[in-house]
């Protein structure tokens, strides 16, 4: 029994790296293309463009062409680079026509050489037509840098935020896992449904904010029931396996992915409070919401901890995670269990998704999608089916994900995490909380 034991949680791991590496090797494959077409010149017939909508400026400095000097868009998830040429033009296209942040990096520019009106970041959005103008105004000056230990302190902070957030939903990710051993892809899913109902109550259906994202985390525990009640549970009553049960989680993540692509359409919307004025404590800059997000998810992460370890249910849970069977022989309804754990996974992935929407900012049909490769790692690395060890993991994933970005271009910040993943498994196969008779 304990070998049949031992050999399922080495083919679950194993199955569950082999997924995540394939869902890897396709994500880059669709961010490789999109990067290899977002920098453009001035020239429309030299190169096939990718996108509809264009940025463009020309970077001058007392009528003197700057080439190579580096310009960033960013905003509503995405985000592109490229250098000006030699006559100091610069063009990049972008998905939709949305308000976005050009950035003009400083340490580009010949020495001496400063933005001198308008700060090297400028919001800006497309009027009648695909095509804005931006430009940065230069001029002599000395450049004011900001410290490698500034930086390093606002980036630590941004990871933890983005860490709490992604633990809600590794967390639920984990207890699936753990009670049912699924590895459920469609876990995604739950976290776009989150935001896109908060979207559809506050801005929609203009519903008080305050009213709007509860009741939206309310909606996305139902939605948990649902899927379990409708697909989970007639599928493990009728005994199928967890590969079976694995391929159909990816497919049920592509219909729910593109039917909320039919039904809100492919672009970024933003909720209500997006776009705060930044707060500044000292080298940190922090909105409200950030504040708000970062205690929301402390609260209630402590909340999941008491339920698991302070309640009967929570107690129930452990044990149905550690051994179904045993489980079921001491008098626990496992299928009740299993029912709760899919309500509460699918009402912490709810609340993540609104939280993730107000981080990236803006709401879209695929955002879920986006973090799913990082939910695994925290799952992963933290131990799989452990609950403490998701939220640990996924707080060395968010940490690393945003401080990377002082070494690495921000495109391949995701790409650390699954690095680092991969390398404590070489070390510690069970991940960092993992054990023989696993705990929460």
């Amino acid at each position: 029994m304990e070998v049949a034991r031992k050999t399922h949680w080495r083919s679950s791991r194993l199955m569950l790296l082999l997924f995540s590496a394939i869902f890897a090797g396709l994500a880059f494959a669709a961010v490789g293309p999109a990067l290899s077409g977002a920098a453009t010149t001035e020239d429309d017939t030299a190169e096939v463009e990718e996108f509809e909508f264009f940025f463009s400026g020309n970077v001058k400095n007392d009528g003197v062409a700057l080439e190579g000097v580096e310009i960033t868009v960013e905003g509503n998830g995405f985000e592109a680079s490229t250098v000006t040429d030699a006559d100091g033009k610069w063009t990049l296209g972008v998905p939709e026509k949305a308000e976005f942040e050009i950035t003009l990096n400083e340490d580009t520019l010949p020495e001496g050489v400063i933005v001198v009106e308008g700060g090297s970041t400028q919001t800006r959005e497309f009027g009648q037509t695909n095509r804005a103008s931006v430009n940065f105004f230069l001029g002599e000056g000395v450049r004011v840098t900001v410290g490698f230990a500034d930086q390093l302190l606002d980036r630590v902070v941004n990871g933890l935020n983005f860490g709490l957030l992604l633990a809600l939903a590794a967390i639920g990710l984990s207890l699936v896992f753990g009670t049912t051993g699924l590895s459920n892809f469609a876990h995604a899913e739950m976290v776009t449904f989150g935001a896109l109902i908060s979207f559809t109550l506050a801005v929609v259906l203009a519903v008080p904010i305050w009213i709007a994202l509860p009741l939206a985390v309310a909606l996305s525990a139902g939605f948990g029931w649902v899927n379990d009640a409708a697909l989970w549970r007639p599928l493990r009553k009728k005994g199928v396996g967890l590969i079976p049960l694995m391929i159909v989680s990816i497919g049920l993540s592509i219909a729910l992915r593109y039917l909320f692509q039919i039904i809100y359409g492919g672009s970024t919307v933003q909720l209500p409070g997006s776009g705060q004025l930044q707060l500044q404590f000292g080298p940190v800059s922090l909105s409200l919401i950030d504040i708000l997000s970062m205690s929301i998810s402390v609260v209630v992460l402590l909340g999941v901890a008491f339920f698991l370890l302070r309640t009967r249910i929570g107690k129930a849970t452990r044990a149905v995670s550690d051994n179904p069977s045993l489980a079921a022989a001491s008098g626990i309804n496992v299928d009740r269990v299993i029912r709760i754990v899919w309500v509460l996974g699918g009402g912490l992935a709810g609340l993540s998704g609104i939280l993730w929407a107000y981080f990236r900012p803006g709401v879209s049909w695929d955002m879920g999608f986006q973090i799913l490769l990082l939910m695994f790692a925290a799952v992963t690395l933290g131990g799989l089916g452990t609950a403490f060890g998701a939220l640990v993991g996924a707080l060395i994933v968010g940490m690393l994900v945003e401080v990377s970005t002082l070494w690495i271009p921000s495109d391949m910040k995701y790409l650390g995490a699954l690095v680092i993943m991969i390398i404590v498994l070489l070390f510690r196969p069970q991940g960092i909380l993992g054990r023989k008779e696993r705990i929460g």
